[in-house]
């Protein structure tokens, strides 16, 4: 398994704990949740059940559910049982069946997907808590590990549950995509060695998930492959995008228009911009559908630099960042990407494309500066919309009284910074530091590929952050 090495010894260690635990594992759809957990444990499981997905509105109600979780018991051994005619029925059927099975060995329950099972008035979580209360959480060898895409409804339903099952939550482990050294890891266990400049490319098209790393083939470029994933006659990335949302979110087309609205623009919007973006109020529903989408990791909530300045919600995930500027809506043709790879357009979009992987990288930043002890905010800023140069792509804020005003360039060899260059950092810097207490100071760091060639203007540098860096 490549990663992970840290939710394996957790869930080791809570499967050894002696005592009766709830475990939830909650993350993006094809993080690889289930690929955890079953190699983890593949041949521990007592009972195993996974919920029908929603997007699918007829096979997932309450009585397609229902029907499945008993032929999950009947599956695994249990026989002489009907299939039962609510949740409260069907989890005391689970009762039943662990207490015929009990030696007093460890027995581990997983239920895949749990948010599924949560339908409209479907009564699970009421059933879910009584099996838990009445039952489980009395027994010291019992392990129940659920998991689930939904990531707003594992934090409200479970782990901030102010119910009956307040505080019943032993661990949680929320799985994150995998880092660029992770992909080059993954990459390479499947015998496709490329370099760390095309596996940057194929991030910024599917970011660090490991179901669409996958598709990738032996034998083919990055720009090969992610033109037979995402261009090609029935190509198995084609139809991704609204899967994903349909399986996650109740309320799906809602949230893709947010997330195309967020997608216009690198730095973000606020939540005031977004609704007159979309036409729409700004209430409890907006600020629910932005927290779900922040809880799934598909954006963040950031204050740009400046006291006075409101939240801005960016969007940071690259499969959705990708999807909506090539794909989504647009009659293009199979071999579209290998024809515009090196267009104008595609090199464009690579630059602020790498921006967004320097933002999901800031703990390797951190590091590269040796910083990772002190405490930060990071941000994207601009003073003003018209005023020239006076946008910074990422900004670090230190508790040190030190701001690190990062450039960001994407480039296939060494950064030049020529005499015009040179004026406009100058212009930024000053921009910035009338921003700031006297007691602050502003430090110059590049963020590119391969590195910096030195010149007379390259001084104004004080850090060279590099792909390799990235890649730590």
């Amino acid at each position: 398994m490549i990663g992970r090495k840290k939710e394996i010894n957790e869930l080791e260690e809570l499967y050894n704990s002696g005592k009766c635990e709830l475990v939830t594992i909650y993350g993006r759809r094809r993080v690889g949740k289930t690929f955890l957990v079953d190699e983890v444990f593949s041949d521990k499981i007592t009972f195993r059940h996974a919920g029908l997905s929603p997007a699918d509105k007829e096979n997932s109600d309450l009585k397609n559910q229902l029907t499945n979780f008993y032929y999950s018991l009947i599956t695994q051994g249990m026989k002489g049982i009907k299939v039962p005619k609510s949740w409260m029925e069907a989890l005391y059927l689970l009762q039943k069946f662990l207490m015929d099975k009990d030696d007093g060995t460890r027995q581990l329950v997983w239920i895949d997907e749990l948010p599924w099972l949560d339908g409209r008035k479907s009564g699970f979580l009421t059933a879910f808590e009584a099996f838990w209360n009445n039952f489980a959480c009395h027994r010291k060898n019992l392990m129940v590990i659920v998991c689930g895409s939904a990531n707003s409804w594992i934090l409200n339903k479970l782990i901030h549950n102010h119910g009956g099952l307040y505080g019943r939550v032993t661990y949680q482990i929320k799985l994150e995509p995998f880092t660029l050294k992770e992909c080059e890891d993954f990459l390479l266990e499947k015998g496709i060695k490329e370099s760390r400049y095309d596996i940057c490319s194929a991030y910024m098209s599917v970011g660090g998930i490991p179901y669409y790393l996958g598709y990738f083939k032996r034998g083919k470029s990055v720009a090969q492959n992610i033109n037979d994933i995402f261009f090609r006659k029935n190509a198995p990335l084609k139809n991704e995008y609204n899967d994903l949302f349909s399986s996650i979110f109740t309320s799906p087309e809602q949230i893709k228009e947010i997330v195309k609205a967020l997608s216009k623009r690198n730095i973000g919007y606020t939540k005031e911009e977004i609704t007159k973006e979309l036409n729409m109020k700004d209430g409890g529903t907006l600020t629910d559908q932005l927290n779900a989408l922040i809880a799934s990791d598909f954006i963040v909530k950031y204050r740009p630099f400046g006291k006075k300045q409101k939240y801005r919600y960016k969007l940071v995930d690259p499969f959705c960042k990708f999807y909506l500027h090539f794909v989504n809506e647009k009659e293009i043709n199979e071999t579209y990407y290998l024809d515009s790879n090196t267009s104008p357009s595609v090199v464009t979009w690579r630059g602020f494309a790498f921006e967004n992987v320097c933002f999901n990288h800031i703990w390797q930043i951190k590091n590269a500066l040796s910083i990772n002890g002190i405490l930060t905010e990071e941000s994207s800023w601009s003073k003003s919309d018209d005023e020239r140069g006076s946008q910074i792509d990422l900004l670090i804020e230190r508790k040190d009284n030190v701001v690190n005003m990062c450039e960001i360039k994407y480039c296939n060899k060494d950064f030049t910074v020529d005499k015009g260059y040179f004026k406009i950092l100058l212009q930024r810097q000053d921009i910035l530091q009338q921003e700031l207490p006297k007691k602050c100071s502003v430090q110059n760091v590049l963020i590119t590929t391969m590195g910096l060639k030195y010149n007379e203007y390259s001084s104004i540098f004080q850090n060279v952050i590099t792909l390799d860096d990235l890649f730590k």
